[in-house]
């Protein structure tokens, strides 16, 4: 277990919980995003039955300043707590999330091997090297400590995460709204970037420790993070991986075109690998 992390400061939490039975899915948002861009996933696994909870991370739904204040064991100390209050309410718990949470999701995953029944991986990111990031993003990480590389955003640019021209023009209009509560930052700063990165080295180094089931959603055109994100997963993680490729999706598999198709498969993933647990827990029993 990490032990060394800081805890959630954020007097405006926005987490969303919508309660069922006692199998608990936590579902966790993006770099930069919001609860809001799970809510759909959210809402489509609560009909099914399970008890949802979209937690917020730490320094996310307010200004790059609150961002920056922050780095990636503060956003995983958000990602125990939600699970603490969603184990006191659950016997059976999943966790998740999109890009950037499906890499929390699966450093706790890695570190609760007994607690976890399984993981739900939504266009997991490793490296943003998707058809619409440019190829100098080469050079950003080895001069990110450079004045230069210190002012740098990763600034959201079209295709947004989105094929779909209405969902897509929705999120264009939330994002040069100005209100980061709904559909959080149009740029990332250089160092939350950093955070990132440092980040997904400790949870490289975990994938194997990652036993429990995984459930991977990602798309064939993603434009932020290609699909070799998803093939190395599958290839680096140690236990059952049940990949979904999308044919008509971007980024934002949980809001695009074929969000439907993701809920349905992630509620049968839920209910395989909860049966799975429960068989497991019942010969841990008997033994």
């Amino acid at each position: 277990m990490i032990h060394d992390l800081a805890s959630p400061s954020d007097a405006d939490d926005r987490s969303i919980l919508l309660r069922g039975n006692g199998i608990g899915i936590l579902l966790i948002h993006g770099l930069g995003g919001t609860p809001i861009e799970m809510k759909a996933t959210a809402r489509g696994l609560n009909k099914a039955g399970f008890t949802v909870l979209c937690c917020q991370l730490a320094g996310h739904r307010g200004t790059e300043a609150d961002l920056l204040a922050t780095g990636w064991k503060d956003w995983y100390a958000s990602v125990e707590t939600a699970l603490a209050r969603l184990e006191a309410m659950c016997g059976t718990v999943f966790v998740g999330g999109l890009s950037m949470g499906a890499m929390l999701g699966l450093l706790a995953t890695a570190q609760r091997p007994r607690k976890i029944a399984g993981c739900l991986c939504f266009a997991p990111t490793l490296w943003y090297d998707g058809f619409s990031i440019s190829w100098t993003r080469i050079f950003l990480r080895p001069l990110i400590a450079t004045p230069m590389g210190q002012r740098y955003r990763f600034v959201e640019h079209e295709p947004f995460g989105v094929k779909d021209q209405r969902i897509r023009s929705a999120i264009v209009k939330a994002l040069h709204s100005g209100d980061s509560a709904e559909a959080g930052l149009l740029g990332t700063p250089s160092q939350s970037l950093q955070q990132f990165w440092l980040m997904i080295d400790v949870v490289r180094k975990q994938l194997g420790a990652v036993t429990a089931p995984v459930f991977i959603a990602h798309a064939r055109e993603d434009d932020i993070a290609s699909l070799r994100n998803a093939i190395y997963l599958q290839k680096k993680l140690g236990g059952l991986v049940d990949m979904l490729v999308l044919d008509d999706s971007y980024h934002l598999v949980t809001l695009d075109r074929q969000r439907d198709i993701v809920v349905d498969r992630a509620i049968s993933f839920v209910q395989f690998a909860a049966e799975r647990q429960s068989r497991i827990k019942a010969r841990q029993a008997a033994a």
